[in-house]
């Protein structure tokens, strides 16, 4: 900053960029290069800023650090402070960078040659923005993570000689979500879900684990259309159900989520099928005027192509390398964001989460998740998830009417699906695979356990087919354990008194376990 040129750094602040800060304080970080440089960008969950007390505290949505973790109030050092303390923010830090221009990123190296930060920043400039600064190439200092694995879950990544990195982000410049380390995360990780999965169904004998693993694939085929707010037939419910057997089996590329599109729309007189050829929102529209009403919008269709292709390589070269329930949040709450289809995309971004986990052998063989049912039941949670993003996305979107009631986007927005904070994903999506452990999987088998011996125990009292079993326990399992006056009369009007009462009474024993 040249002499008597104004400091573009703020002072004391008591509400930041319509974010009230639990006391009077000086954004740093991020939130400083945020304001400096007035980047249109999706402010971080949680912001930074140095407060006027010696106590470090999170409130509000706001990490207070203390006077002597001040940064210098420049571009290096808020960068340097947001490294350091937050992470990184790949958006940002884009928009960062294409704001200062090459100039300012290559005199920090200059000044610091050797210096970690300074080549941490030297490589995510030429990383995010795809060109090569002036520099020759680092001859000196120890390699460097370019994610800080403590902060961040990273890949193991490879070395850049050039930078003298290691490049352990978990993506591509084309699609790289970012999950920060939480003790929600590590707790779930530290658990082994997947060997609880199959600790649980150790003792299963195998037919019934193959009548679990197909009630439970049924179950979550059905759930997926009721998050949609659809009831379709009983034979479109068991195809998509197939289907969702079959995940893991195919690489994910442009191909085969049209594929599947397909498969998902069915009917597709009145939907347009691949990938959109306009814009696209979530929301309502006007009653009156018809207008867009958008709750999200979708990426432009102009960047669908590069956006598909980078979860391709997502899920091909850097979703190995995650833990599956990670790679799996990143994928599949990506996918839903790019919205790249004009109907379809809710199915196929929950199909995506099987898929990862199939892909990568977290699932007991044979068996799914029903993550879609476990998603019904926690309906409101999934969408606060789904806003933890969209809310903050939405402001920044310059968009218009496009007179078919739908929106045009206006400005580059593709590097706000490319980019995002996926940690309260990766935290629900835990949560959910944990529930289908702890509580699906047992109850379910403790089900059929208990079917089969309500069954055998019937049996020995009154012959009967199958599927007049199967009525006369759902007319039981429905009234509460009793066969109702109208069943009596009419559909086992054959059974006696005394053999009604004894079925009650079978029902009564083994009510629990249903």
């Amino acid at each position: 900053m040249e002499r008597g040129q104004k400091n573009p750094f703020s002072g004391t602040v008591s509400v930041f960029h319509e974010r009230r800060l639990p006391e009077e304080a000086i954004p740093a970080g991020y939130a400083a290069l945020i304001d400096a440089y007035m980047l249109p960008v999706p402010l971080p969950r949680t912001l930074s800023a140095i407060g006027p007390r010696h106590k470090l505290y999170v409130a509000d949505g706001w990490r207070l650090y203390t006077p002597r973790h001040a940064p210098e109030a420049s571009l290096i050092g808020h960068l340097t402070f947001a490294l350091r303390y937050e992470g990184l923010d790949l958006a940002v830090l884009k928009r960062l960078f294409r704001a200062t221009g090459p100039d300012p990123i290559k005199a920090v190296v200059e000044a610091a040659p050797t210096g970690s930060y300074a080549r941490r920043i030297w490589f995510l400039y030429e990383w995010l923005i795809g060109e090569h600064l002036d520099l020759p190439d680092a001859t000196r200092g120890n390699y460097a993570p370019v994610l800080d694995p403590k902060q961040q879950w990273a890949v193991e990544g490879k070395p850049s000689p050039r930078h003298r990195v290691r490049n352990n982000l978990p993506g591509t410049p084309e699609f790289c979500p970012l999950i920060f380390r939480t003790e929600a995360i590590e707790a779930f990780i530290a658990r082994d879900l997947a060997a609880e999965a199959r600790e649980v169904l150790a003792e299963v004998p195998a037919d019934l684990l193959a009548r679990t693993a197909a009630f439970l694939l049924l179950k979550d085929s059905r759930s997926s259309f009721q998050i949609e707010g659809e009831n379709p037939a009983q034979d479109r419910i068991r195809r998509w159900g197939q289907i969702i057997g079959e995940a893991g089996r195919h690489p994910i590329d442009r191909t085969e989520l049209e594929r599947l599109q397909r498969i998902v729309i069915g009917d597709a007189r009145f939907v347009h099928l691949g990938l959109r050829q306009e814009g696209g929102f979530i929301g309502e529209h006007d009653r009156l005027s018809g207008a867009p009403l958008p709750d999200h919008i979708s990426a432009r269709h102009e960047d669908l192509p590069a956006l598909i292709e980078g979860l391709e390589r997502f899920d091909r070269d850097i979703a190995p390398g995650l833990h599956p329930v990670l790679a799996a949040a990143s994928l599949a709450f990506g996918f839903v964001y790019i919205h790249p289809f004009e109907d379809g995309n809710g199915r196929l971004h929950r199909y995506l989460i099987h898929h990862v986990l199939a892909a990568r052998g977290f699932n007991p063989p044979g068996l799914v998740f029903p993550v879609s049912a476990v998603i019904l039941e926690r309906i409101e949670a999934y969408r606060h998830v789904l806003e933890s993003y969209s809310r903050r996305l939405l402001p920044l979107i310059d968009w218009r009417p496009s007179g078919r009631g739908n929106v045009e986007v206006l400005g580059d927005t593709g590097d706000f699906y490319r980019f995002f904070d996926a940690t309260p994903h990766a935290e629900f999506l835990f949560a959910c695979v944990a529930q289908t452990i702890d509580t699906d999987l047992p109850a379910e088998t403790r089900f059929l356990r208990a079917y089969d011996g309500f069954k055998s125990r019937i049996s020995g009292l009154v012959d009967m087919p199958d599927r007049t079993f199967d009525l006369l326990f759902r007319f039981l399992h429905q009234n509460g354990g009793t066969l109702s006056a109208r069943a009596r009369a009419k559909e086992f009007a054959a059974l006696t008194e005394k053999e009604v009462e004894q079925i009650e009474t079978i029902y009564a024993d083994l009510r629990n376990s249903f």
